[in-house]
């Protein structure tokens, strides 16, 4: 198997697990990954189940297709933007529930854990925009900045990485959060961890596990 199908593979696997992690429902959410100067990412409208390595879609760029039988996600742009103002490796997007309720609510995910430091801080959310537009790929863009993720308005998440087991790890991470805010806040008014205490984990991460981050 060639490094562009390694990476093909990738996209299938991660996809397959937002599904049955319960991240996304049916064929929503989409998953890519940079192979050098091509991105493979999730077809559009394709059940995941019945994804196989040649049909996933590769791009330049600038969205050009180079490679694979069917169309790439609607939400190219985002990914790409991702790609080309984030210098991400990978990124995952979801409609995961907790997420997408908390946006409803909040601008952004509250400290409620330390977890939030591999985020670059608390994680924004991004304003509303229409799926697949240009434009939510600029909302999403402004509230990357300086974040490994955001949040999208009633519509779920973005999480990027150096490769998809960390953009997939976060966007596990992400959901949880959510859940844990409000889960607590529905008896009562949670207590925050401030922004020093974010800052000490944040470096206590860059050397967190078998290898630097």
């Amino acid at each position: 198997m060639n490094e562009f199908d390694a990476r093909r593979r990738e996209v299938i696997d991660i996809a397959r697990r937002m599904t049955a992690d319960g991240l996304v429902v049916g064929t929503s959410g989409n998953v890519s990954v940079r192979c050098g100067d091509l991105v493979a990412v999730t077809p559009s409208g394709v059940d995941y189940d019945d994804l196989v390595v040649d049909g996933i879609p590769l791009v330049d760029l600038d969205g050009t297709v180079v490679s694979g039988s069917l169309s790439p996600t609607s939400e190219l742009p985002m990914h790409l933007t991702a790609y080309r103002e984030h210098d991400a490796q990978a990124v995952v997007h979801t409609h995961s529930l907790y997420a997408t309720a908390l946006s409803l609510l909040r601008d952004d995910v509250p400290a409620v854990h330390y977890q939030l430091a591999d985020f670059g801080g608390s994680v924004v959310v991004a304003d509303y925009a229409t799926f697949g537009s240009d434009r939510l790929a600029e909302t999403m863009s402004e509230a990357l900045k300086g974040r490994a993720g955001c949040v999208l308005r009633n519509h779920g998440t973005v999480t990027i990485g150096r490769n998809l087991a960390q953009a997939y790890n976060r966007a596990r991470q992400l959901e949880w959060l959510c859940q844990l805010w409000l889960t607590a806040a529905q008896v009562g008014t949670p207590r925050l961890l401030d922004d020093a205490e974010l800052a000490s984990a944040a470096k206590r991460f860059s050397t967190y596990g078998q290898s630097s981050r």
